[in-house]
């Protein structure tokens, strides 16, 4: 059984599949696009390196490095809501960011 703690983040990240991120991204009403999965890739590939969770900064950089047309504020916001490195690292499966309150 996956779980999750209080604010929506699984709380085994190794539980992660396409088919958990999926059903993340519908109950916060996300329909999954290959742009989505680019900075998905991108915020786990940096997890797994550094064992943190991308914060707004580091994240456009990220996706700069695979697709610069959406590696901006404003479009990663249209794709994952104002909440960006939020709702990234919960579809994600990874912990919740240091810069979200």
């Amino acid at each position: 059984m996956i779980e999750f703690d209080d604010e929506g983040f699984l709380r085994t990240p190794e539980q992660w599949n396409v088919e958990v991120a999926t059903n993340i991204a519908k109950e916060n009403n996300i329909d999954l696009s290959d742009a989505h999965w680019t900075v998905i890739a991108a915020a786990r590939a940096f997890y797994a390196k550094t064992g943190i969770s991308p914060s707004m900064r580091p994240l456009i950089k990220l996706v700069e490095h695979e697709d610069a047309t959406i590696a901006n504020s404003i479009t990663l916001a249209q794709l994952f809501t104002s909440q960006v490195t939020r709702v990234v690292a919960k579809i994600g499966g990874l912990p919740k960011p240091s810069d979200c309150l």
